[in-house]
């Protein structure tokens, strides 16, 4: 008990100093916590550090004015005005860049910060005889020496900060996840921006002046990745963020009296530590956790290659002998492998060692046939010899990410047929009755209703128009449909592309697209 005493209250008797560094430090920590969520979800963390290094021109510029002008030195209030001003330069600038120019916002901050620092640093030495700056805490900054004024500053702006966040919260969010839907739905992307820019920059100036260049830059940023990798919802995000960034403060001062050491290293040193525990423990995104499922989960070639030859046997069950001398591997890999599908419900045991696809395991089976025949279609337009081509779409299905195979199907114009002349099973992932697709994803048989038409067509179609899908004609090349069920056209990819439909209905009996 009077080890716990002495450790951890004993600091405080007498050191008022060390109770102020700690609100101080939590405050900084609650308004960084709150905005590097957002900085982190915008990609746009190199911000918080451009903007604490242009800083060093403002504070340069505001201790000039006042020394020359009222022959002041260190006027806290000027100094800091310069700074918010700088800050906020520096991110006009980067905007403005970024948009009139094809240099993307990442590069804008790069030039625009470094020429903003060297421009401070040279004022600073061409002046040196007026201006006597404390550089090393202005980078390592000295939270121990915070006086009330800086203090009851960083309330304000922590006040400031969460009420723009909570008031415009839904806002914020749009633009942070997606920024083109926020746009489509009439919000003010640009001035939702700037004002988190603006945010960024009034808590960064804030704090510098209490922590430094290096400990604002560290709460801003790893306390918001640290909460990201445990968490996908912003409130909770933004929660963690500022309960990451309270530890670090509390357990960083701390460690500085007992280590005797400056108080900011030991706070960044601390939130790193969190960010690395966190992100090999993290229970949904840790390397730990990842590793295991890995260890647990099937080997996912060696599964597919089973799901591929259960796939091509015409019988309605496929025995262990047919599966063991079509797929390369060891006995006890195989075993294992069949017994997690198994238990995944991809494959079902009959009797006598005889296996069949179960309706999940068909559905995989299918996505896997689909990626071999779209990677033959690509690899025959790419020249391939016709006798490679089998064996190298065979390596190649496994790449079967939804994105990349209709990346694919689209620029090859939604082949039918694959070059053996087999059919390619149609985009049954999106080719479902109320999704949107563009009118070249049709089969024949496919019935789908206009909702959107982009460009002119040589056709008379209306949104709200019922296409039904015929057969593909000009070795592929033309769609054909029929409008309304009496006017039939054909149309290229280009034009079957630049309508959307949603889908009605799938095939009628007889017909074909699968």
């Amino acid at each position: 008990m009077d080890t716990l005493h002495q450790l951890f209250i004993e600091p405080f008797v007498g050191n008022s100093y060390l109770l102020r560094a700690i609100v101080a430090g939590c405050l900084v920590a609650v308004s960084s916590g709150v905005i590097g969520c957002l900085i982190i979800l915008r990609r746009m963390a190199f911000l918080g550090d451009a903007i604490s290094h242009s800083m060093l021109a403002g504070v340069t510029a505001g201790y000039l004015f006042m020394k020359v002008v009222y022959g002041q030195e260190a006027h806290f209030a000027a100094m800091i005005l310069g700074a918010l001003l700088a800050g906020f330069t520096t991110v006009v600038l980067v905007n403005f860049v970024s948009r009139v120019s094809r240099i993307k916002e990442d590069t804008a901050i790069g030039i625009m910060y470094t020429g903003i620092f060297a421009f401070g640093g040279a004022l600073a030495s061409m002046f040196s005889h007026y201006i006597h700056l404390d550089l090393f805490h202005f980078v390592m900054g000295d939270v121990l020496a915070v006086d009330a004024e800086r203090l009851w500053m960083m309330a304000g702006v922590t006040a400031i900060v969460l009420f723009t966040t909570i008031l415009w919260y839904r806002q914020l969010l749009l633009t942070a996840f997606d920024p083109i839907m926020a746009a489509s739905i009439g919000l003010p992307v640009l001035l939702i921006h700037i004002l988190m820019t603006t945010c960024t920059s009034l808590v960064v100036v804030s704090a510098v002046q209490i922590v430094g260049v290096i400990l604002v830059v560290g709460l801003l940023i790893t306390p918001a990745a640290t909460a990201y990798l445990l968490t996908n919802r912003l409130s909770h995000m933004m929660g963690l963020a500022a309960l990451f960034g309270i530890s670090s403060v509390v357990c960083g001062v701390y460690l500085s009296v007992w280590l005797n050491v400056a108080t900011s290293p030991p706070i960044v040193l601390f939130s790193t530590v969190q960010f690395v525990v966190v992100l090999v423990f993290s229970p949904k995104f840790g390397l730990l956790p990842t590793w295991i499922r890995r260890r647990a989960a099937i080997p996912h070639t060696l599964a597919e290659d089973i799901l591929g030859c259960m796939r091509r046997d015409p019988n309605p069950t496929t025995s262990l002998a047919t599966i063991i001398a079509n797929v390369p591997t060891d006995g006890q890999s195989l075993r294992k492998s069949m017994d997690r599908m198994i238990a995944q419900k991809w494959i079902e045991a009959t009797n006598n060692e005889e296996y069949r696809l179960s309706e999940a395991g068909e559905i995989e089976a299918r996505r896997l046939m689909r990626a071999h025949r779209i990677w033959e279609a690509y690899l025959q337009r790419l020249g391939m010899p016709h006798d490679e081509i089998h064996e190298r779409a065979h390596l190649l299905e496994h790449v079967h990410d939804e994105a990349a195979v209709d990346y694919l199907d689209d620029r090859l114009g939604h082949p039918i047929t694959d070059p053996h002349g087999q059919e390619i099973p149609e985009d049954f992932v999106h080719l479902v009755p109320g999704e949107e697709v563009h009118a070249s994803l049709l089969r024949i048989g496919h019935l789908a209703e206009v909702t959107h038409i982009k460009g002119d067509l040589p056709f008379s179609i209306s949104i709200g128009d019922q296409l039904r899908a015929g057969p593909r004609t000009d070795n592929e090349q033309t769609w054909t449909f029929l409008v309304n069920g009496n006017q039939e056209i054909g149309l290229d990819h280009d034009q079957a592309d630049s309508i959307t439909v949603r889908l009605i209905e799938t095939p009628l009996p007889g017909e074909s697209a699968s």
